[in-house]
């Protein structure tokens, strides 16, 4: 299994999203992995702008170092170690071999709908 997926979804129903988790996880082939909140705050108070851009930046690059990602993205190391910490959090990267960090992500895809109230 070279190439892993995300999918981000927005879904207050977390039992639902749970149940639909296992029944992906008992089929034969990879089905990608998923990371639900449960309503677009919960999601955008994990996932801001800069957050993104190190996702972006690590994409495809192998394993880097979070001072080296602070000189790519041009931020203090600092606070891209508080960032890098939250998204190991959240499973967006994680940590390799040599201690950097790691997306083992190639594609992420944000399935999110909003409707209006009925």
């Amino acid at each position: 299994m070279s190439k892993r997926t995300l999918t981000i979804t927005l879904q207050p129903d977390w039992k639902g999203a749970l149940r639909q988790a296992g029944r992906r996880a008992g089929a034969r082939s990879y089905q990608g992995e998923w990371l639900n909140f449960e309503s677009p705050a919960a999601f955008f108070g994990h996932m801001t702008e800069r957050r993104w851009a190190l996702v972006r930046a690590l994409q495809g690059q192998g394993e880097i170092s979070l001072r080296e990602l602070a000189r790519w993205v041009g931020r203090d190391v600092k606070r891209v170690r508080e960032d890098g910490q939250e998204l190991l959090e959240l499973g967006l990267v994680e940590r390799g071999e040599g201690g950097g960090v790691v997306c083992p992500f190639a594609t992420v895809h944000i399935d999110m709908e909003l409707r209006a109230a009925a």
